[in-house]
């Protein structure tokens, strides 16, 4: 039988790649150099998907979490970042082979990301082969962000979509909200950031525990 969705739009950090030690690096180095303590790596692993600025205002001690502080420290993560964004960042294991497979079956897939655009097109360019993705959108300022559904449907209007032809794959509560409030189907991994009941809640339709486990879709 052939399957009713025609596309696919992949969350980056989390879901394909495991970003957190340099995005971790990335603002610590923007914490020291403004006099604030740093974190453990792995504290950085429920403050990541919602973008730098977020994380910068998480990552911050709670007496000095304002907008003006937690701006400037992402400015500098930001910058910090882009320096070496690969430093430590690698695919999932199965997340290649599954890539591969689905541009074989002519699945059309894109990505949206809450990482900076620039930044997101550095980690894609030097981790994928050229071509995998038909688009990969990254934030742009003053643009909307997930879970702003509007995020995604700019980007299926790009694609000529609708959103009930597409899976939505997230490792977080931003994209399993950002999924159910765009129309698409939310399909969560169990291999990120956040925990299965924190996705399950936050509206996931499945969660799968292997990558592989997508292609049972097509």
């Amino acid at each position: 039988m052939k399957s009713k969705y025609k596309g696919i739009i992949f969350d980056l950090d989390g879901t394909l790649i495991d970003t957190l030690e340099d995005l971790a690096a990335s603002v610590n180095k923007a914490l020291k150099l403004r006099g604030f303590p740093e974190l453990p790596a792995e504290e950085y692993r429920g403050k990541v998907g919602w973008g730098f600025n977020q994380m910068a205002l998480l990552a911050l001690p709670e007496d000095k979490r304002n907008k003006e502080t937690a701006d400037l420290v992402a400015l500098d993560a930001v910058k910090f970042y882009e320096e070496t964004p690969l430093l430590y960042s690698r695919p999932y294991p199965g997340i290649n082979e599954l890539l591969s497979t689905l541009k074989q079956r002519k699945i059309r897939m894109s990505i949206l990301t809450n990482k900076p655009n620039h930044a997101a097109q550095m980690v894609i360019s030097g981790l994928f082969p050229k071509d995998l993705f038909e688009r990969v959108n990254g934030h742009i300022v003053g643009n909307p962000r997930k879970p702003d559904p509007a995020s995604v449907w700019e980007l299926l209007v790009e694609l000529d979509l609708t959103p009930a032809s597409v899976i939505f794959v997230g490792d977080s509560e931003v994209d399993m909200e950002t999924a159910v409030t765009s129309g698409c189907y939310a399909l969560g991994v169990s291999w990120g950031y956040r925990s299965r009941d924190t996705i399950e809640k936050a509206g996931a339709k499945k969660i799968i525990d292997k990558p592989e486990e997508l292609l049972g879709f097509f």
